[in-house]
C-alpha cells in the first residue's frame, strides 16, 4: 500500500489507510482512520489525473463546492488536500456496498428496491442541481447501498476530472444508466426495467437532453404513483450480509486487527462548513452546535390562517346496516365483555370538525410531536417548531431530519416535562438521539446511537432504532437487533434491545437485549417496563417485566399461548394504567390486568363475538389519569374502569372502510402505531375509512369527525398536545380543538 508522497507507506495526510475498497476513474478508494480512531473514506487521486496541469485548481474548487452541500443521500466531504504530492479527498465513512459490487455478486435488484434506488439518487441530484452544481460521475461505482437507502459518493471529485463540463441533464442520463444497470445486471435493455419505472427511467436515457426529466420531476413522478413501500430492509439479505461483512472487516482492522474492538463511529462535521485538513470536528461529543443554525431550510413557512368557520370533513355518515349487530361481517365481529351485557352501544356519528388553524409547509412532515404550547414538525429536510395556538413558526429550524418517519413499526418522537426527543439524522451524522428544549427550540444534547458493533470475523450486529419513550429522568430507545455473520435466517426469533439514557444529559445508563425483548412498553412513570418475547414456531410467547431500577434485570413472566401475532415486532400491543400492565392473552380475546411490580393478576375481561366468531383485542390504551382503559375490538371501542374492568361504554363504527369492507378502528388491527390517543376528556381514534374521531371520554359519543378527501393514500399523521389534535396531510398542518370550538 505504498503511495508516493504519503506520510509513510500506510498513511496519507493525517489518515492511516486500512484497506482498499475500490477503484474509480483512475483513483483508488480506501477505508482509513484518524489517530483518534474515527473512520473515513479516502480517495487517493491517480498519478495520471494528478499530473494534469489544471487538475489541482479544479479539484480545489470542487471540494469547496462540495463542502457547502448536504442531503440525506449524499456522502459529505470532511477533508481534502489539493496541494499534497498525491492529492486526496476524505469523506464520511458510510457502511455500505458499492452498487456495482452488489449487482455483480448477487444479481439485479427487485422492483421495490429499484424504486428506492431511483428516488434516493434523484433526491441527491435535486440537492446538487438546486445549488447550481452537478455531479458528473454518477455510476454504479459512485453509488453506495446502505441500510437506509442509496448514497452518492465522490462529491469532491465532481467537475475536477477535466472532461467537458457536465450538465444536470447529463446527471439524469447517468442516473438512468445506473438504475438500468441495477435492474438488468449490465445489459443496456430497458425491457429489464419494471413497468412502474420503464417510462421515467427510459426518459432519463432520451438522446435529446431537453427531453429528459429533471431530478425533482423524477421524485414527484415516483411519489405520485403511490405504490406500496417495502416493509423491512429494502435490500436482499445476501447484499445486507455482504455489507455487514465488509463493515466488520474495516472495524476489525481499525480496532487493531484482533476483531474484538468496537467499530468506531463515523466522523462528524458541522453542516455546510467542511473541516480543517489537520483536525476533524467531532460534532456532538462536546456540544450541540451541529443541530442548530438558521442555514437549515424551513420545513414550514409559518403562514397560517385561522378557520373559525372552516369545516374539515368528508361526506355524511353512511347508513347503518339493517342487520342486527350479531349479523355483522365476520371480519369484524361485534364484541362485548362476556361477564355482562353492558350498556347499550353508541353508534358514532358527529359533525365535521371545525379547524382552529391551518398552516402551509414547504415539505411534507414525516413525524409530529406536540405539547400544549408547541408542535414539533419533522421533515426529510429540517425540524421546525410551530405555535400550538396559531400555527406560526417559533424558534429557528434545526437541520435534524427523519427521512422514514412514523409508521406501524416506528415512532421516533416523544415529549415529556418540557423536552422533545427525536431519533434523527443530521447532514453529517446518522443515527442520533437528540433532546430539544420546548421553551426555545434549542438542542439540549445529542447522542450517537451504537448502530454497529463488530464482533470479530464476519460477525456484525446492527441496531436499527424503532421508537423512543420517556419515563421520569430516563429516555429509552428500543428496536430490533440485526445480526449478520455470513448467513441470514428468517426463521430465527427476533432479538430486541433497550438502551437507557439520562434524560438530562443524554449519557448512556445501561442496555439489555434478547429474544425475550420485543414490543417494549415504557410507562410514563415508574421503573417497571414490559416486554414481549419473540415466539419460536408453535410455542407460546410471554410478557415479562423489565426492571429499569436494576439496569434492565428481568422480572416476573407470564406465559401467553396461541397468540404469536401479538409478538410480531412493532409498536407495543400492551398498555399501562394506574400501576397496572394490561395485555391480551388467552386466544387473543381476553384482557388481563396485572400489577406492574409483581405480575399478580388483578382482573381479566374476556370479549366474545355476539355472532359466535373469534375476536382479537387490538392495542389497548389508557386515559391520561389512568382511570380508564380503552379496548378496540374490530368496529367496537370499549371503555373499561381500570380499577375492576367493568364496562363504562361501547362506541361502534358504522359503514364501510376505505377498501369497501367493514369499517374498523385502526387500533384494533394486529399491528399499528399510535392510532388512538387521549387528552384530558377526549378520546381520539382513527378508522379504516381514514377518519379521525373525537369521542367524549365520559359518554362514548362523537364530538366531531375529520376526514380530508385530499389526504395521502397512507392516511395522515397526527398527534395530541394539550386540548388540541394536530394533523399533517401532505404539506398542510391543521389544528382542531378537542371540543371542536
Amino acid at each position: 500500500m505504498d503511495h508516493p508522497g504519503a506520510d509513510g507507506a500506510h498513511r496519507i495526510g493525517p489518515y492511516a489507510l486500512l484497506g482498499k475498497e475500490s477503484t474509480a476513474g483512475g483513483s483508488e478508494v480506501f477505508a482509513a482512520r484518524t489517530d483518534e480512531g474515527l473512520l473515513v473514506t479516502v480517495t487517493v487521486v491517480g498519478p495520471q489525473l494528478a499530473a494534469d496541469p489544471g487538475f489541482r485548481d479544479r479539484f480545489r474548487a470542487a471540494v469547496e463546492r462540495a463542502r457547502t452541500l448536504s442531503g440525506a443521500f449524499l456522502v459529505p466531504v470532511v477533508d481534502a488536500d489539493a496541494d499534497a504530492p498525491v492529492p486526496w479527498l476524505a469523506t464520511r465513512f458510510t457502511p455500505g456496498l458499492p452498487l456495482r459490487q452488489a449487482v455483480d455478486r448477487h444479481g439485479p435488484l427487485s422492483e421495490p428496491a429499484l424504486r428506492v434506488l431511483a428516488d434516493g439518487l434523484a433526491r441527491a441530484l435535486a440537492v446538487l442541481h438546486a445549488a447550481g452544481t452537478v455531479h458528473g460521475e454518477v455510476s454504479p461505482d459512485s453509488v453506495l447501498l446502505t441500510m437506509d437507502g442509496p448514497r452518492i459518493t465522490a462529491l469532491g471529485m465532481a467537475g475536477a476530472t477535466g472532461s467537458p463540463a457536465p450538465s444536470p441533464t447529463d446527471d439524469m442520463s447517468d442516473l438512468g444508466s445506473t438504475v438500468l444497470f441495477a435492474a438488468s445486471g449490465g445489459e443496456p435493455d430497458t425491457d429489464a426495467l419494471p413497468v412502474s419505472l420503464r417510462e421515467v427511467i427510459g426518459g432519463c436515457l432520451y438522446p435529446e437532453p431537453p427531453e429528459r426529466p429533471t431530478a425533482e420531476q423524477l421524485v414527484a413522478y415516483l411519489k405520485h404513483q403511490n405504490l406500496p413501500s417495502l416493509a423491512g430492509s429494502w435490500l436482499p439479505p445476501a447484499v445486507t450480509a455482504d455489507m455487514a461483512a465488509a463493515t466488520a472487516a474495516v472495524g476489525s482492522v481499525s480496532a487493531g486487527g484482533d476483531g474484538r474492538g468496537p467499530l468506531p463511529p463515523p466522523p462528524q462535521t458541522a453542516a455546510g462548513t467542511g473541516v480543517s485538513r489537520r483536525k476533524l470536528i467531532i460534532g456532538l461529543a462536546g456540544g450541540v452546535a451541529v443541530l442548530g443554525g438558521a442555514a437549515a431550510a424551513f420545513a414550514f413557512s409559518g403562514d397560517s390562517s385561522p378557520a373559525p368557520d372552516g369545516r374539515a370533513g368528508g361526506p355524511g355518515s353512511t347508513a347503518r346496516p339493517t342487520a342486527p349487530s350479531g349479523g355483522r361481517s365476520t371480519s369484524a365481529p361485534s364484541a362485548s365483555p362476556s361477564s355482562t351485557d353492558g350498556p347499550e352501544p353508541v353508534v358514532l356519528a358527529g359533525p365535521d370538525a371545525v379547524k382552529a388553524w391551518s398552516a402551509a409547509g414547504k415539505h411534507a412532515p414525516t413525524c409530529l410531536e406536540a405539547s400544549d404550547k408547541v408542535v414539533m414538525v419533522v421533515t426529510d429536510t429540517a425540524t421546525s417548531f410551530l405555535d400550538a395556538a396559531t400555527g406560526k413558526s417559533m424558534f429557528h429550524p434545526l437541520n435534524t431530519t427523519n427521512e422514514f418517519g412514523t409508521n406501524s413499526f416506528k415512532y421516533p418522537t416523544a415529549y415529556a416535562d418540557g423536552v422533545f426527543y427525536l431519533l434523527c439524522d443530521t447532514p453529517s451524522q446518522s443515527g442520533m438521539l437528540a433532546a430539544f428544549d420546548a421553551t426555545d427550540g434549542k438542542a439540549k444534547w445529542a447522542t450517537n446511537l451504537a448502530d454497529f458493533d463488530s464482533g470479530g470475523g464476519k460477525h456484525v450486529v446492527m441496531y436499527p432504532s424503532n421508537y423512543v419513550a420517556v419515563a421520569g429522568n430516563t429516555v429509552y430507545v428500543c428496536g430490533q437487533e440485526l445480526q449478520i455473520d455470513g448467513k441470514v435466517s428468517s426463521e430465527s426469533p427476533t432479538t430486541g434491545y433497550i438502551h437507557a439514557f439520562n434524560a438530562s444529559t443524554g449519557k448512556r445508563l445501561w442496555q439489555v437485549k434478547g429474544t425475550d425483548i420485543n414490543n417494549v412498553l415504557v410507562p410514563p412513570s415508574g421503573s417497571h417496563l414490559l416486554a414481549t418475547s419473540a415466539v419460536p414456531a408453535k410455542k407460546p410467547g410471554r410478557v415479562q417485566m423489565i426492571d429499569a431500577g436494576r439496569k434492565g434485570a428481568r422480572g416476573w413472566k407470564v406465559s401467553i399461548p396461541h397468540t404469536s401475532y401479538y409478538f410480531t415486532p412493532g409498536w407495543p400491543l400492551t398498555c399501562y394504567a394506574a400501576g397496572l400492565f394490561l395485555f391480551a392473552g388467552g386466544n387473543g380475546n381476553t384482557l388481563f390486568a396485572v400489577e406492574a411490580a409483581t405480575g399478580r393478576e388483578k382482573w381479566h375481561q374476556r370479549f366474545d363475538a355476539k355472532n359466535g366468531d373469534q375476536v382479537r383485542i387490538g392495542t389497548p390504551f389508557s386515559s391520561p389519569d389512568g382511570a380508564t382503559v380503552y379496548v378496540p375490538v374490530g368496529s367496537d371501542l370499549a371503555a373499561l374502569a381500570t380499577a375492576d374492568g367493568t364496562i363504562q361504554w361501547v362506541a361502534v363504527l358504522d359503514g364501510a372502510g376505505d377498501t369497501g369492507g367493514t369499517n374498523l378502528f385502526n387500533a384494533s388491527l394486529t399491528l399499528g402505531g399510535k392510532n388512538a390517543q387521549c387528552s384530558a376528556d377526549t378520546v381520539f381514534a382513527t378508522d379504516s375509512a381514514k377518519t379521525l374521531w373525537a369521542i367524549d371520554a365520559a359518554t362514548g359519543r362523537a364530538r366531531w369527525r375529520y376526514s380530508d378527501p385530499g389526504q395521502p393514500d397512507v392516511g395522515f399523521l397526527w398527534t395530541v398536545g394539550g386540548d388540541h389534535v394536530f394533523i399533517a396531510s401532505h404539506l398542510t398542518m391543521t389544528a382542531i380543538a378537542a371540543h371542536g370550538r
